[in-house]
């Protein structure tokens, strides 16, 4: 009886302690819509679609105290489709990040597993589709930039500063676990950002070398699934800046990224897989202004225009391909937690894509328009948890 009552306070006593020095999270964001396009495949479309506005995804985090300032974390997301309960990527739970590493107050994180580029996690901030608003449909064409998060990075190491009076900096690579070619299918990417009151600054830069496509496809790169687009390339260079500037309940921010795809192999668009001629090159620069503005607590307009000016190099062709696109949006708060949204967006394309042709409309996430134009407007609703 003694040992009993001995075993059952030392469990009590370890409980507690575990309760007070750790804790794990429960989090995600649920989003489904109904979207209208005029033009989707040479179609018009009404479709209840997951995520056209923001990601639906849930995760897990948690973080102990290991003392001194000192913590172990651990993060864990899974992107899935919540109209039929599907994973974004097809045979991975974890198909978003998935990493685990210490965390000092004083000098920063150090992390490892899969997680998101510098791009991601300090010029998508500033833009319409990573601002934390969600606006996935406004992302630029082919989510070129990685600003929409189409894909993250794997077995990679990452190096996040601690705020130092406004001012944070980080870095990733990652490994391509190739034991016979180091560079086969590798990634590395530095960024660093500036708050200062209303002011909002940031740069990155990410390199990711070979296609997922490749002999390696188990390396760093990894390339998007579902509505999410991506390039695959044997060399990918991108790089950006960013700034916003808050006044009261409005604010308005400017983004430009520059994306250099060489050799490109393959891309896709809403779903829609298509082979691109070898030898081809595509470089594009994105000029975004974005604005928000507070009507009242519960409700918040938002709208943004992108000019993607392209162009295409290589054996197989030449072209000056453009896109114009405009996006218009209303949210409404229910609760904290809850909110209802309308969305429109425009897009026009001009020039020629290479050998592929005509340029084409091909609003992010929407199967591509067969003309030059593509209008989408969606209605839906929103939960965090």
């Amino acid at each position: 009886m003694k040992k009993t009552m001995i075993i059952a306070g030392v469990l009590s006593a370890f409980a507690m302690s575990a309760q007070a020095q750790s804790s794990v999270t429960l989090y995600g964001s649920l989003d489904a819509g109904f979207v209208y396009a005029n033009n989707a495949g040479g179609h018009s479309t009404w479709n209840l679609n997951s995520g056209t506005v923001s990601d639906t995804y849930f995760g897990l985090k948690g973080s102990e105290d290991l003392g001194g300032g000192l913590h172990a974390i651990f993060k864990l997301e899974n992107e899935f489709n919540i109209n039929s309960g599907r994973d974004k990527e097809a045979g991975t739970m974890f198909n978003r990040q998935a990493y685990v590493g210490l965390q000092s107050d004083q000098y920063g994180a150090l992390t490892l597993g899969r997680q998101y580029d510098s791009m991601v996690d300090f010029v998508s901030p500033l833009s319409e589709a990573g601002g934390g608003y969600g606006n996935n449909l406004a992302a630029h064409p082919f989510d070129n930039d990685n600003l929409d998060h189409s894909y993250s990075i794997k077995n990679s190491v990452k190096y996040t500063s601690a705020n130092y009076a406004g001012f944070k900096f980080g870095g990733l690579y990652g490994f391509s676990n190739d034991a016979g070619q180091f560079a086969n299918n590798r990634a590395w990417s530095v960024g660093a950002s500036y708050a200062a009151g209303p002011l909002n600054f940031a740069a990155a830069y990410l390199q990711m070398n070979n296609s997922p496509t490749n002999s390696n496809a188990g390396g760093a790169n990894s390339a998007g699934a579902g509505n999410n687009f991506n390039l695959a390339a044997e060399t990918q260079r991108t790089f950006g800046a960013g700034v916003n500037y808050t006044y009261g309940p409005a604010t308005v921010g400017f983004v430009w990224t520059h994306t250099q795809d060489e050799n490109l192999i393959a891309g896709g668009q809403g779903g829609n897989l298509f082979l691109i001629p070898g030898g081809s090159n595509l470089h594009v620069d994105n000029f975004e202004l974005n604005g928000r503005y507070a009507l009242t607590p519960a409700l918040l307009l938002d709208a943004s225009y992108t000019y993607t000016d392209g162009r295409v190099t290589g054996s197989n062709g030449t072209g000056d391909p453009k896109w114009h696109t405009v996006s218009l949006q209303a949210d409404y708060s229910l609760s904290k937690r809850t909110d209802v949204y309308v969305e429109g967006v425009y897009q026009h394309a001009s020039g020629q894509l290479g050998d592929l042709g005509q340029n084409v409309a091909m609003i992010n996430t929407l199967t591509p328009s067969t003309t030059q134009n593509q209008v989408a407007a969606t209605v839906g609703l929103r939960h965090r948890f």
